[in-house]
């Protein structure tokens, strides 16, 4: 979305999008979205209204508002493609590799290879793909306990990811963080984070360190922007809302990204959040102009989608112009993680969703619009398939972590209790585990 400002006030210009539905807190005239989807009653009508993307924008006076948007025909039918056959591959690619190395990781999970919660993020790669792609190495990632796609998109390399699922010194954490707490310093992914809202402040700071060092540092360059992602249960606590204040209050160069697979572990997003004033649902794009920031709400299952709303936001923050809150309606194909038998929701729903994938669907619009041919695209996932095996080989070969690792990032002063004057770790120390070792 673009705003721009005419004679008889600012102006509402969407990008090119198969549909596209606005939600203003004045008059507006709303353009015409894709047709409802099928369902059970109270889903179905919340589908009915969420197909397509919407966007919200505070409004802090009385103005004019006009939306204009050129009549669009559906994506596929679309003569001029969205992207050029570079970009659609890449995107193809990206999110291959992140369905195969999640399927790789269920495998090795089951064999034993891995330990403790491993959750998967198969069905949610648009998302992914679609916001990431889109960034630089200097820009940030903040993620949740679903984090091996995030990590694989921002560039981490497969084999850094699969050694640390495998607990193996080589791993991007050297074994340390698992599953739950992807961190890599080079590729700028500020972690995975367990509790659900933990790192979206961690986000915050990132993109504030952004905005410090542009306007009080001086320093011109400074335009990285930071993307917290997290879920629809993260909605409802408080780091969630602080952040939004906050974010808004400093214009800080932040995006939230909401990937709403409608399910926080086995509650359903309809029964946990309550709805938005005016609504039958809850819609979480509209919190952003509360705020004073703009919501969008996007199809998450459509990556060109995705990534035509992150590009704008993306866009929007480096220009100095503050955070936008993105709502990508998304949905998971396995269950919460490898432990969950997945019994909580319906076929049906399931099956309406895979119809949905983002990978075929992607695929399509491709070989329609000539942007790669069949070879191509069997040539991009021949070459995800060695990716991942080869992360697979790299892990199970890779040595596991020293004891030693143990008290290293514990202790600020490694020459106090953590590590002794000659070297030796204070545990090796004897009389350590019993108190007795001389400290000095």
């Amino acid at each position: 979305m673009r705003v721009e400002r005419g004679e008889s006030g600012p102006t509402l210009c969407p990008t090119t999008l198969s549909s596209v539905r606005l939600a203003w807190p004045f008059s507006f005239r709303r353009v015409p979205g894709s047709p409802p989807q099928q369902g059970s009653t109270r889903m179905q009508a919340m589908l009915k209204q969420r197909s397509g993307v919407r966007a919200a924008q505070p409004g802090r006076r009385a103005v004019q508002i006009r939306a204009v948007a050129a009549p669009v025909k559906a994506a596929s039918a679309s003569k001029t493609p969205l992207v050029t056959p570079e970009v659609a591959k890449d995107l193809y690619y990206d999110m291959v590799l992140g369905r195969e190395f999640e399927e790789m990781c269920a495998q090795m999970y089951y064999r034993g290879k891995m330990f403790g919660f491993v959750h998967l993020y198969s069905g949610q790669e648009a998302v992914s793909t679609g916001v990431i792609r889109l960034l630089r190495q200097d820009d940030h990632v903040v993620s949740t306990y679903r984090d091996h796609v995030h990590a694989l998109s921002k560039n981490v390399p497969a084999r850094e990811v699969m050694a640390e699922l495998f607990g193996k010194k080589t791993g991007c954490c050297r074994g340390q963080g698992g599953s739950m707490h992807m961190f890599s310093a080079k590729y700028n992914v500020l972690g995975g984070y367990a509790f659900i809202g933990e790192g979206i402040p961690v986000g915050l700071g990132a993109a504030f360190q952004s905005k410090y060092r542009r306007d009080v540092l001086g320093d011109e360059k400074s335009d990285s922007v930071t993307c917290s992602f997290f879920g629809d249960g993260t909605c409802n606590v408080g780091q969630f809302y602080e952040s939004l204040n906050m974010a808004a209050l400093y214009k800080l160069p932040h995006i939230f990204v909401v990937e709403n697979n409608l399910w926080a572990i086995g509650m359903s997003h309809l029964r946990a959040t309550s709805r938005t004033s005016g609504d039958h649902d809850p819609h979480i794009y509209k919190k952003g102009p509360a705020f004073g920031m703009p919501g969008v709400h996007v199809d998450g299952m459509d990556v060109l989608k995705v990534r035509q709303v992150a590009q704008e936001a993306i866009e929007r923050a480096r220009r100095g112009e503050g955070p936008t809150l993105i709502e990508a309606e998304t949905y998971r194909f396995r269950g919460h993680s490898l432990a969950d038998p997945d019994e909580l929701r319906s076929k049906e729903e399931k099956a309406r969703y895979l119809e949905r994938d983002p990978i075929p669907q992607l695929k399509k619009y491709m070989l329609e619009h000539g942007l790669a041919t069949e070879a191509e695209i069997k040539e991009l996932e021949a070459k995800v398939m060695e990716v991942v095996e080869d992360s697979v080989k790299f892990a199970e070969e890779s040595p596991k972590p020293e004891r030693g690792q143990l008290l290293e990032n514990v202790f600020a002063d490694p020459r106090g209790f953590g590590i002794a004057e000659d070297g030796r770790y204070r545990y090796q120390m004897p009389g350590f585990s019993s108190g007795t070792a001389i400290v000095s």
